[in-house]
């Protein structure tokens, strides 16, 4: 077991196993959690991975050891954890690495009601007691707490099929790739009985990823998808991460589709539902999306990077829908939370309910260039910032924002840098009014970066 502050993180825990994270630390950051948390009862979910189990059995014996009961849902979906702690009102605690490789794994950790816990509402507490619960252990509860076990996974596929209605749609050519990932069950229980013709990619559960590291994100990683797409001569590819709430899509031409023109696409459908509701994008997301928002008479607000600022911004404006250039979607029907099988619902179902292919129903919701997520790595992330700021300081037309990292603006681009909460690293993203312009900006503010 290593340093509980190296793998305590902004929004969650992660570590490699065991050398950063094993069963002693998984106990005490049970017990430390049904301290600090104070429930009763606790709900926990694990993904695929071979340390996931132990792991997760071992936090239920830190809860347990407390005095509070843990009701186990065993194999699942992040999501599928939120819709647990939704629908039981319970605290719950996910374990995976999301798309890490296979030696890490880690925990998503969520008050009742799906609400998150991050480093600023009690993720510093929870770390602080359990290295004092290592330090020296507590005496037995006077009352030690019970373990069930509760199959929810026919539960959570019913209920996300209720929030979109697919009942008149088209049937469908569908590709979808779980990457060895928590999609390879929860897919089939969400989508069976939908006019569907489903062609599944690497649907085993294996947390070695043995056919590609289940990340859409990176574009090598969904070749196997987009070949299978033109293959099949399907209508839509869907790529899922390895805890499954993440979902990134591939047109009918095999090419990958922005998760802002995604995020647009829905809330333009959430907007017909609740008209004059807040949207919520965050500040990497295209311009189009506010932009998209506002005619449909919603109101765009723009966020920090991360999941547990859009969901505390979601909770405070009601806003109905919630996306992330990273592909996470979020919806105020399911409890603020995420939810990548809820955003492939709708997709499906504007799919479905015309009859053009994906890339025609999307182009309106494409308005600019962007060059997707670009890494440097640096030794000072702070000194790389303000150099690029004095850089670009008294430029006519040209504005700074640091809601997140740094945001320069000028006339028709634009460009965010953010320094990783993890590595050293600067993370890159730009746009502009077309390709040209968008290369120029990305390339001098890489050179700024770098130099």
């Amino acid at each position: 077991m290593g340093d509980l502050a190296k793998i305590f993180k902004a929004y969650d825990i992660r570590g490699v196993v065991p050398g950063e994270l094993d069963e002693r630390a998984a106990e005490a950051v049970g017990a430390a959690f049904a301290e600090v948390v104070g429930a009763d009862a606790v709900v926990t979910a694990h993904d695929m991975r071979a340390s996931s189990a132990p792991l997760a059995a071992a936090f239920a014996r830190g809860v347990t050891g407390r005095g509070a009961d843990v009701v186990e849902a065993g194999l699942g979906s992040t999501d599928l954890l939120y819709y647990a702690s939704g629908t039981l009102g319970l605290p719950g605690v996910m374990f995976t690495a999301s798309h890490n490789p296979a030696e890490y794994n880690g925990m998503k950790l969520c008050r009742a009601g799906a609400v998150p816990i991050s480093a600023d509402t009690g993720l510093r507490e929870i770390r602080d007691r359990a290295a004092e619960i290592i330090a020296a252990p507590p005496a037995p509860a006077a009352r030690a707490g019970t373990i069930t076990s509760r199959d929810l996974l026919a539960g959570y596929g019913a209920h996300l099929r209720g929030l979109v209605d697919l009942s008149g749609i088209r049937r469908l050519r569908v590709v979808v790739d779980a990457g060895n990932g928590m999609a390879g069950r929860t897919v089939p229980a969400v989508l069976a009985g939908l006019p569907l013709e489903i062609t599944p990619l690497y649907f085993e559960l294996d947390g070695t990823f043995p056919n590609h590291p289940a990340n859409p994100i990176e574009p090598d990683n969904l070749r196997d998808l987009q070949k299978a797409v033109l293959d099949q001569g399907a209508d839509i590819g869907l790529a899922f991460d390895g805890d499954a709430d993440r979902c990134w899509v591939v047109d009918e031409r095999g090419e990958s589709v922005s998760p802002s023109a995604v995020t647009a696409l829905v809330a333009v459908r959430e907007l017909a539902r609740h008209p004059g509701a807040p949207v919520i994008h965050n500040l990497i997301t295209s311009r189009a999306v506010p932009e998209i928002v506002a005619e449909h008479g919603g109101v765009p607000v723009r966020t920090r990077v991360g999941h547990s600022f859009i969901k505390a911004e979601m909770a405070r404006t009601g806003a109905v829908f919630g996306g992330e250039h990273s592909a996470h979607y979020y919806f105020r029907d399911f409890w603020f939370a995420d939810s990548g099988m809820l955003a492939a619902l709708h997709v499906l179902a504007a799919l479905g309910e015309g009859d053009r292919p994906l890339s025609e129903a999307l182009a309106p919701y494409i308005r600019y260039a962007a060059s997707g997520e670009i890494n440097s790595t640096v030794a000072d992330q702070a000194a790389a910032l303000a150099r690029v700021r004095a850089g670009y300081a008294g430029r006519p037309g040209v504005t700074f924002d640091e809601l997140d990292g740094l945001t320069v603006s000028g006339p028709g681009w634009w460009f965010n840098l953010r320094p990783s909460n993890t590595e050293p690293l600067l993370r890159l993203n730009a746009e502009a009014a077309d390709e040209k312009l968008m290369a120029a900006v990305r390339d001098e503010a890489l050179a700024a970066v770098r130099s």
